[in-house]
């Protein structure tokens, strides 16, 4: 069982930066991916950016060039740091571990960006 603790969440202001961690249970390089997802109200959960295990990251178009994946594998933690926040940013962040015939949730953090 794979068991993923987010952290880092908070209120922002417009223009401002956050930066979220997972710390998993198990090894985040022997994953086959590792990501962030999010929720907003009355809305279905939605890739904002995933890194797999070779390194390749891949990003939703809403947050490139302003959101960045990485991980500590000794730490076993993936961080996503997000800048110029946006109030279309708000939502419930959840971290993301992907095998050949699992996947894993975290609980989810709050992101409130105020205008």
């Amino acid at each position: 069982q794979v068991r993923l603790v987010e952290s880092g969440g908070g209120s922002v202001q417009a223009g401002g930066s956050l930066r979220l961690s997972c710390a998993a249970s198990v090894s985040t390089s022997r994953r086959n991916a590792m990501g962030w997802f999010r929720q907003a109200p009355g809305k279905e959960r939605e890739l904002v950016a995933q890194m797999y295990s070779n390194g390749i990251t891949n990003y939703a178009d809403s947050v490139k060039g302003r959101f960045t994946i990485s991980r500590d594998n000794a730490k076993n933690t993936v961080y996503l740091q997000m800048n110029s926040l946006k109030p279309e940013d708000t939502a419930v962040y959840y971290c993301n571990a992907q095998d050949p015939f699992s996947t894993y949730w975290g609980q989810g953090t709050q992101v409130t960006v105020s205008s």
